[in-house]
């Protein structure tokens, strides 16, 4: 017999709940003189940088290093030993969450682990500090925000500006009407990308890697490119594309700007993966609007270099476009001039001749805040709390959707379809621009116009969109189902 989407996800749910975990494992509540014991799950990239975050605050002790990679976890607790500070060692989560020597846990494994791991640490007592984005879809990020609340944990999002005290200054310089209301605010993400080849036979997975518990709630599909690590980014099952990769950090600041609160009503997506032909199926060049009532927010994203003679190893990632000036940051447009954010740590405000009116410099340590917050027993505390960087991720998820179900067209009909709003008009112009200087030719290569979506911003569902509100979720894996957290 088959079996539906429908009735694959309520079976994955129902084996997901019955994941549970000691309740004594989480009666200790760290005190103001007590050491904060992290574990930290997943390091093989962004996992390194919470190792070191963690390891230089006093009355913080990593007890704990989790890795379905051996090779990884073994070479990341023989530093440990050599510091003098040996560790546990976990391959399985669940098997960590149960351990009663551990207080927090601070994860960066691949996005669609983010979720399942943060939730089971909130079943099981335990405060989290999870990488961007905290969710691989829109329903299961609330979820996360859903166990927060009922287990009453402290969960922070890995979004570190909001520890900057330079964007935290400019915000409220913003606000005091120096330079007016905001028009627009743009998000960037110019960022090389090369291909990652194509394969057409599977690639066998090492044997030092638990494969099964890599997959965990996605399909266990014979791998299909040539890296299993990293480049799950550019393939939906595992990974958002680079608006999910880069683009919550700047979309969040933009969002944090505009003072926005829920996801936004409408969103369109225009883009694709041009100018090579590999495995990945995530845009390496997308814009996104968002349409809020204080102003637009719009994410930009290009992969490609400035021009075709710079795609080569040595050149591409030296040669980037930048949109006035900036390449990885924000842009913020106001009645009386502007606030660029070039970086995570400083921003600059003009005037509308271009005259710096004002800079704000210095960064925060997000880590820290993290930790305070798990003293203080209060999520308040936090600068990144969970329901943030669920808004945050979510409009990366929205995005996506559209572009998943859009469809290609040539320019000329593209460019007639989105006529009526200038701001994705003038977007498409400079990619389009861009594209054709890599050698891309639209007629042949089309791009994808994303569905023009609306959506119920409070129950986060699209309106009259069947087909969109089915990707607000994925199809879970059992036993590694994401499982629907009640507040009642």
């Amino acid at each position: 017999m088959k079996t539906t989407r429908r009735q694959f996800i309520k079976s994955s749910a129902v084996a997901a709940s019955a994941v549970t975990f000691p309740a004594a494992s989480w009666a200790r509540v760290g005190g103001a003189n007590d050491d904060i014991r992290v574990a930290v799950v997943g390091f093989n990239s962004r996992g390194k940088d919470h190792i070191e975050g963690f390891k230089k605050l006093r009355g913080v002790r990593i007890v704990a290093l989790c890795d379905v990679d051996s090779k990884v976890l073994e070479a990341g607790a023989a530093r440990f030993a050599a510091e003098g500070n040996p560790v546990q060692t976990f391959t399985d989560v669940r098997k960590l969450l149960e351990s009663k020597e551990i207080d927090a846990i601070s994860t960066a494994t691949p996005n669609h682990w983010h979720a399942l791991i943060s939730i089971w640490a909130c079943m099981a007592g335990k405060d989290v500090y999870v990488e961007k984005p905290v969710s691989h879809n829109v329903w299961e990020g609330r979820q996360i925000v859903n166990a927060a609340r009922k287990f009453r944990r402290i969960v922070q999002t890995g979004t570190q500006s909001r520890s900057s005290p330079s964007l935290q200054a400019a915000i409220a310089w913003q606000r005091e009407g120096h330079i007016g209301k905001i028009t627009l605010a743009r998000g960037l993400c110019y960022k090389p990308r090369q291909s990652i080849g194509k394969v057409s036979t599977a690639t066998p997975v090492p044997s030092h890697i638990d494969y099964d518990l890599w997959c965990g709630p996605t399909p266990k599909h014979p791998l299909m490119r040539q890296k299993l690590h990293y480049d799950w980014h550019w393939v939906y099952e595992t990974g958002n594309g680079d608006v999910g990769n880069q683009g919550i950090h700047q979309m969040d600041i933009a969002r944090w700007f505009l003072g926005e609160e829920r996801l936004s009503s409408t969103v369109l997506s225009v883009g694709g993966r041009l100018g090579y032909e590999d495995d990945g199926n995530t845009p390496n060049t997308q814009f996104v609007f968002h349409d809020y009532k204080t102003a637009p927010l719009v994410f930009e994203v290009r992969g490609l270099p400035k021009s075709r003679e710079f795609q080569t190893n040595d050149l591409w990632s030296k040669n980037m476009p930048d949109y006035r000036g900036v390449r990885i940051g924000v842009v913020i447009d106001c009645e009386g001039g502007s606030i660029v954010i070039p970086t995570y740590e400083n921003a600059v405000a003009y005037d509308k001749e271009g005259k710096v009116l004002k800079k704000f410099d210095g960064g925060g340590n997000h880590y820290a805040n993290f930790i305070s917050a798990v003293r203080s027993r209060d999520h308040r505390d936090l600068h990144a709390e969970i329901e943030e960087g669920h808004i945050s991720s979510a409009l990366c998820h929205t995005g996506n959707i559209s572009h998943r179900l859009g469809e290609k067209l040539g320019p000329g009909a593209l460019k007639e379809r989105i006529a009526a709003n200038p701001l994705a008009a003038e977007a498409y112009g400079r990619m389009s621009e861009h594209l054709e200087a890599n050698g891309v030719d639209l007629g042949r290569d089309e791009l994808v116009l994303g569905a023009y979506l609306r959506m119920d911003p409070k129950s986060e569902r699209f309106i009259g969109n069947h087909r969109a509100d089915e990707l607000l979720r994925d199809p879970y894996r059992a036993p590694f189902a994401v499982p629907a957290i009640s507040l009642t």
